[in-house]
C-alpha cells in the first residue's frame, strides 16, 4: 500500500500554491519508465497547467548527463546506484529522495517461441538454450540497471561465467527488448513492465526476487533545480494519482519510501 504523501519528508515549500503561471518542468528518467512516465506526465499537464519535458535512457547515461551539466529539473533511476553516484557529486537534494517504483526481473522470448515456461529457481542451464551463435540480450551489465541486476541473478545461479561472453549487451533495457520483439536474440533479461508493454515477446521465467537486491527507482530534485513547480511535479509522482498509473503498467508500489541501499 503506498504510504500517503503527507508524511513524505519533503521540504515546505511543497505545499504552497500552484504558480499563477504555467512552468516548463524537465525530467530525466530511466528507459523503463517512458510508457508510464509520459501517461503520468500528460495528466500532470491537464491538471496542473505546466509543460513536461521527458528525457528517457540508461540511468547511467542521464546521471552523467546530468554532472556534466544537462539541464534537468528531476531525476528518476532504475537502480539506487546512479542516484548515489549524484549525491556524491552534491548534485541530488538528499532531502527530495525518494523510493517511487518498484519492479521484477524476467526472462523473455520471442512470442512464436516454441520455449516452455522456465522454473529459474530450478538448476536450468540458460546457455543449452542457445544455438551456436544465439545470444541473450540484456542491457549492457557494466552500466546499465537491468543488465546489472541481470548479472546479479545469473552469478546467483552460477551461470554467470558461462554465458558472460553470449550476451547481446544494450544501451538500455528497452533496446534490450527490442532485439528480442525483432527475433535477433532468442532471450532476453528484461523488467516485468517492459514485457508487458511489448505485442511480440512472451515472458518464458521470473527471476526469483533473491536472485538479486530488490529492483527499487529512486525519484529526487536535481540540487540546483529546488522550485515550486518542480517539487510539486515530483509530490504529485508520489501520489496516488500517479500511483494508479504505474500500477497500469506493471510496477509495484514500494512499502518505504526512504532511499536504500546501492545496487
Amino acid at each position: 500500500m503506498r504510504r500517503p504523501f503527507k508524511y513524505l519528508a519533503l521540504p515546505v515549500f511543497l505545499f504552497s500554491a500552484l504558480s499563477a503561471h504555467a512552468e516548463d518542468i524537465t525530467v530525466f528518467a530511466a528507459a523503463s519508465l517512458t510508457n508510464a512516465v509520459t501517461t503520468a506526465a500528460k495528466a500532470y499537464e491537464t491538471k496542473s497547467g505546466d509543460t513536461i519535458q521527458i528525457s528517457f535512457a540508461s540511468s547511467s547515461t542521464l546521471a552523467r548527463q546530468i554532472a556534466a551539466g544537462a539541464p534537468s529539473d528531476i531525476f528518476i533511476s532504475a537502480n539506487q546506484k546512479w542516484m548515489d553516484w549524484l549525491v556524491e557529486q552534491d548534485l541530488i537534494a538528499q532531502e527530495t529522495r525518494h523510493n517511487i517504483v518498484a519492479n521484477s526481473l524476467v526472462l523473455i522470448a520471442p512470442k512464436d517461441s516454441t520455449l516452455d515456461v522456465i522454473d529459474l529457481g530450478n538448476d536450468i542451464d540458460l546457455a543449452a538454450l542457445l544455438s551456436d551463435n544465439d545470444r541473450i540480450a540484456v542491457g549492457d551489465p557494466d552500466h546499465v540497471p537491468a543488465g546489472i541486476y541481470a548479472k546479479q541473478a545469473l552469478e546467483h545461479m552460477g551461470q554467470w561465467e558461462a554465458l558472460s561472453p553470449r550476451l547481446a549487451r544494450a544501451d538500455n533495457v528497452r533496446a534490450a527488448l527490442a532485439l528480442v520483439e525483432r527475433g535477433e536474440s532468442p532471450l532476453g533479461i528484461v523488467y516485468r513492465t517492459d514485457a508487458a508493454i511489448a505485442t511480440d515477446v512472451k515472458i518464458v521465467g521470473t527471476f526469483p526476487e533473491d536472485s538479486h537486491p530488490p529492483i527499487t527507482y529512486p525519484i529526487a530534485l536535481i540540487k540546483e533545480a529546488q522550485t515550486d513547480a518542480n517539487a510539486k511535479f515530483l509530490a504529485w509522482l508520489l501520489g496516488d494519482d500517479a500511483g494508479k498509473v504505474f500500477a497500469d503498467y506493471g510496477f509495484n508500489p514500494v512499502q518505504a519510501t526512504n532511499s536504500g541501499t546501492s545496487q
